[in-house]
């Protein structure tokens, strides 16, 4: 395959995603934070879902040690769709299932709206390795890609610094190793869904482990100590 024409898709996308997440003017209105939000985010609910916040962070800033990933700035609309993944099957976590199946979509909506509302925190980086070295494979894979395979940079749908793009592609910087590597995982053995353009089991496919490693410690590195 041409390596032009597979990554056009990828930029157009990526493009036409910020163009929609650009203000054209004024500001947008903040919306207000929904107190069904607020409470099962941090208090659960009394069918017995714990509190979001028990694992994924006070203020949704994720757990590393325990690879829950972060969860605070991320898009209001990719978070609802992960947990309605959840909930239908589609996406398969032995913790999240239950939890968002037990949830109704109000819910779900709600919780995805608090967290999306919550900053990202201060020390995570939104620039990539002025000059990776190719053996530096997790900075090379994220910023240059390896075009002899038909494998594109990460960067071309997840941004600069793997910062997020849109609602669809969501920011990779400051994650848990562990979760970026389960995900890349989930992909490459056919357990999650394909999402946007069904871009990330053709990629994760093209993938060895230690090139899943590499890419996961470069981008959970870009949360500063």
């Amino acid at each position: 395959m041409d390596a032009k024409r597979f990554a056009r898709p990828i930029v157009l996308a990526a493009m036409l995603a910020m163009a929609a997440s650009a203000a054209t003017g004024a500001q947008p209105e903040t919306p207000s934070i929904s107190p069904l939000g607020r409470t099962i985010a941090t208090q659960g609910t009394a069918k017995g879902i714990p509190a979001c916040i028990s694992c994924h962070g006070a203020n949704g800033e994720g757990n590393a040690a325990a690879g829950f990933p972060r969860l605070a700035g991320l898009s209001e609309t990719y978070l609802a769709a992960q947990l309605a993944a959840f909930a239908d099957g589609t996406r398969e976590n032995s913790i999240m299932q239950p939890f968002a199946k037990t949830m109704a979509l109000e819910g779900r909506e709600a919780v995805a709206q608090y967290f999306s509302s919550l900053p990202a925190p201060k020390d995570i980086r939104t620039h990539d390795t002025a000059d990776a070295a190719t053996t530096d494979t997790g900075a090379w894979l994220a910023t240059r890609g390896r075009w002899q395979q038909d494998l594109p940079a990460c960067v071309q749908c997840h941004g600069p610094g793997g910062a997020g793009v849109g609602t669809a592609f969501p920011p990779l910087a400051g994650q848990p190793a562990a979760y970026i590597e389960a995900q890349l995982n989930a992909w490459k053995n056919g357990k999650r869904a394909p999402g946007p353009l069904a871009l990330m089991p053709a990629i994760a496919s093209k993938l060895s482990d230690t090139d899943i490693q590499a890419v996961a410690q470069y981008y959970a590195q870009q949360a500063m100590k």
